[in-house]
């Protein structure tokens, strides 16, 4: 397969996973607020709209092929913060919820793999990052 067909591929499943997530995450505030507050964040209010914003930045950014590298890394870190505070050690004595956690910090962990493999990689040539080059 092409590398630049392979890299739009990517940023476009990239952003299926971030752009509807922070929307949700932002028509859903209250929701997200109280999950954050479960947590026992500091801000919980805050924190739900600045997730939300910045996943569905980011996904844009990222499947526009805008920023990529950079872009890319920024949210490298936030899966693997977001995947820590989220779900490490989550569960308590469920060993079903403890499972699904483990598994939800191991796909957050995976998908920060992804966002460095596509920051070295660049957006390739159907990007927005490509345009500005020419």
């Amino acid at each position: 397969m092409p590398r630049n067909l392979v890299l739009l591929l990517s940023r476009l499943l990239f952003a299926a996973l971030f752009v509807p997530s922070g929307f949700n995450a932002i028509s859903g505030i209250s929701g997200t607020t109280s999950y954050f507050a479960g947590l026992g964040l500091p801000l919980p209010t805050l924190a739900a709209w600045g997730t939300g914003l910045f996943e569905l930045i980011a996904g844009l950014l990222i499947l526009a092929g805008f920023q990529t590298r950079i872009v890319a890394l920024a949210v490298a870190v936030f899966c693997i913060v977001a995947g820590f505070i989220g779900h490490y050690g989550q569960g308590g004595d469920d060993p079903t919820l403890a499972f699904l956690h483990t598994q939800m910090l191991m796909k957050d962990i995976a998908i920060a793999g992804g966002f460095l493999a596509l920051a070295i990689a660049g957006a390739g040539a159907w990007s927005i990052d490509a345009r500005g080059s020419v």
